[in-house]
């Protein structure tokens, strides 16, 4: 792994099944240490892409590459640095939690003292420990996505690509899910991750990539995409200095628009960024307008989601 490169890169990725573009020239990248939060509709291509990035599709034209390696040319060195997390996975009777893992680390080639490694870190690092010997089919819903997650990293792959990996969670363990994620962040592993809960996603992804029909629609951080989706942001005022003074001021820049006042309480649309909010706070003080409150509405994923899409179906 060279820290220098990214770990995960789509470069023009297409996938056709017959008359379904299901993959329209994605690209984007996720660096050592990134969590990528990859959303869209069901239907999206989201699934078929991380397939392919799991060696387990081939592309129909362009290709993707783990840790430098290609997809499509080198699959086998490939699958040594990813781990896979289908949103669907077998469960076995009369199979505990430790055969389990164990059997996925001797699938990996793993032998001796560095299969008792791996095995003693995934379950400890999963909270597994406890329930080495507990059937897995006797495993509660969360337990269970726990297991898959030791499963994905006991061979400590540089890349991890998660399917849906809350779905059906309860708020407990979706909230302990989310932190085992990004510890596996702070390890320097890339993770790339699908879900529906965009709550989840924005409070743990680095960048963010929408997908609709098969067609990436915008990728960057939360604040970037909002940035070119929306280059205006609301910010709600009370002023407790003249509101007639105060509003006159306000239309006087250039930078504001739409005000709309209620006794001394404002709202209005802005053009700029963080700096440039702030600088408007310290230009109203300066000007001699007292203000108790200053808010600028942040734009969540969920509405930035509605406002890049259309809701079109392939």
């Amino acid at each position: 792994m060279t820290a220098d490169r990214p770990l995960i890169e789509l470069r023009g990725l297409h996938r056709v099944f017959g008359d379904t573009h299901a993959v329209r020239g994605v690209s984007f990248e996720v660096g050592p240490g990134e969590v990528f939060g990859y959303i869209g509709p069901n239907g999206a291509g989201k699934t078929t892409s991380m397939r392919i990035l799991a060696t387990l599709d081939e592309p129909t034209a362009g290709d993707a590459y783990v840790d430098g390696l290609s997809v499509t040319e080198d699959p086998d060195r490939v699958r040594r640095r990813l781990g896979f997390m289908p949103d669907y996975y077998g469960a076995y009777r009369d199979v505990n939690v430790k055969e389990y893992l164990d059997f996925f680390a001797r699938s990996y080639g793993l032998r001796g003292d560095d299969r008792r490694r791996a095995l003693a870190y995934a379950m400890d690092f999963t909270g597994l420990d406890k329930l080495a010997y507990k059937p897995m089919d006797g495993l509660s819903k969360g337990m269970k996505q726990r297991l898959a997650l030791g499963r994905t990293m006991i061979h400590d792959p540089a890349v991890m690509v998660l399917d849906e990996p809350a779905a059906g969670l309860d708020p407990r363990a979706r909230i302990e899910l989310r932190e085992m994620i990004s510890r596996l962040a702070q390890l320097g592993k890339a993770v790339l991750i699908s879900s529906h809960i965009l709550t989840e996603l924005a409070a743990i992804c680095h960048k963010i990539g929408i997908l609709e029909q098969g067609q990436l629609l915008a990728v960057g951080s939360v604040e970037e995409i909002s940035r070119q989706a929306r280059p205006h942001s609301m910010i709600t005022l009370k002023i407790l200095s003249d509101p007639q003074a105060a509003e006159a001021w306000l239309r006087d820049r250039k930078d504001v628009e739409h005000i709309e006042q209620v006794e001394q309480r404002f709202t209005l649309r802005h053009a700029g960024d963080d700096a440039a909010r702030a600088d408007l706070l310290a230009a109203m003080v300066e000007y001699g307008i007292r203000v108790a409150e200053f808010r600028s509405q942040e734009t969540s994923l969920e509405d930035l989601f509605l406002h890049v899409t259309e809701g079109r179906v392939q």
